[in-house]
């Protein structure tokens, strides 16, 4: 019989990750679905407005996200049949496309954005000093660079475009 280590800090680093994150993410959900947006619909509206020129590459926005290239894509389809992205080609590369937040996207975001920050002050980053959350940062930022080291693609205008 094989026993499982119940003070083995891995297993509790992990599980603690996954309930803080399942916790927040359900604390966020109200505020979203309030304006009439789903979890990814806020990513994805969220890290085109955070980006330069307010636009990504369809295959960047997918390494950004947790969707596969087809899933950004019927997310994206989405959002532009409601007006909130638009694609544009890129100049450089005929097989690439980006995907650019609309003004009516950047209203959206504008409707929810007020209580999101509200959310992730009361239930994220106000329970942490400013060290402390300086360190989460850093911490973060090495996980999230070794396992997803795509997540910043396009973070940078290329001098191209």
């Amino acid at each position: 019989m094989n026993v499982i280590p119940s003070d083995d800090s891995r297993l509790t680093a992990m599980g603690l990750l996954a309930e803080a994150y399942t916790g927040l993410s359900a604390k966020m959900h109200l505020s979203f679905t309030a304006v009439g947006l789903s979890d990814i619909d806020f990513e994805t509206l969220i890290r085109l407005a955070r980006s330069p020129g307010q636009r990504l590459r369809m295959s960047d926005l997918a390494a950004q996200t947790s969707l596969s290239t087809s899933g950004v894509t019927r997310v994206v389809d989405r959002l532009e049949r409601e007006g909130l992205v638009v694609r544009q080609a890129c100049a450089s590369d005929r097989r690439a496309s980006y995907a650019a937040i609309t003004d009516a996207g950047t209203d959206r975001l504008g409707a929810v954005l007020p209580q999101h920050l509200a959310d992730i002050e009361t239930w994220f980053t106000g329970l942490l000093s400013a060290e402390q959350l300086d360190t989460l940062l850093d911490t973060l930022r090495i996980i999230r660079d070794a396992v997803r080291p795509c997540a910043t693609a396009g973070a940078e205008l290329t001098p191209s475009e």
